[in-house]
């Protein structure tokens, strides 16, 4: 995997193109939540270190923000490569409020990258790392959402397309950054370690001390 090209060429991406390949797609968030709920599973909305502590209130703690991602887990222990959004015992994400027909972001301003540009992505490092792809166009790939194919503006478009693209680039230095981290880890029975961009940290935000 050659992320330095990667990252070339999602750095050369053209914001007009990107735009108007969103345009093309069509969209308008409905306010549904379904991209906030759990669907029976836990939500995994990815969220990384520098996210997660703007997430933060000064009564909160690492572990009220953030999980470790499930996937590399098993029953809750193992060896992982990102955060997942903290959820509520329904699985839902924990920042979100249902209403009787619309939910609630109460993070809203504050909401991880991942949130502010779906359902979209850009292909990265050759794979589409929000899963199953329903619709694209040029380079941008839409995810399954009920607000899909409604009409938006070109100012709207561009917005998004900005964002798309910052989002883009952060996950691939993201990326990077995590394997120029990473060691092996003799963790105890029972554990579970995140290797995130900072290095080696346990499930409650910690950094692993490896002396």
């Amino acid at each position: 995997m050659d992320l330095e090209a990667e990252l070339d060429a999602v750095r050369s991406l053209d914001i007009d193109e990107l735009a108007a390949s969103i345009q093309a797609i069509g969209f308008e968030c409905t306010r549904c939540g379904a991209c906030c709920k759990g669907h029976g599973d836990e939500h995994t909305a990815t969220v990384s270190p520098d996210e997660v502590r703007r997430l933060m209130g000064p009564e909160q703690e690492w572990r009220d923000v953030a999980r470790p991602i499930p996937f590399g887990l098993e029953d809750g222990t193992g060896e992982t490569f990102e955060w997942a959004l903290q959820t509520g015992s329904c699985g839902d994400c924990r920042f979100y409020e249902a209403g009787e027909s619309t939910g609630t972001c109460t993070v809203y301003e504050d909401r991880p990258r991942i949130c502010r540009t779906y359902p979209f992505s850009i292909e990265v490092a050759g794979s589409d790392l929000m899963g199953a792809v329903v619709s694209r166009d040029g380079a941008v790939r839409a995810h399954e959402c009920d607000g899909l194919g409604r009409d938006i503006s070109r100012t709207d478009a561009e917005a998004m397309a900005r964002q798309l693209k910052e989002r883009a680039i952060h996950d691939l230095q993201e990326l990077r950054a995590v394997m120029d981290a990473y060691e092996p880890f003799d963790r105890d029975p029972g554990e579970a370690i995140v290797h995130d961009s900072e290095g080696a940290k346990r499930a409650d935000g910690t950094p692993v001390d490896r002396r």
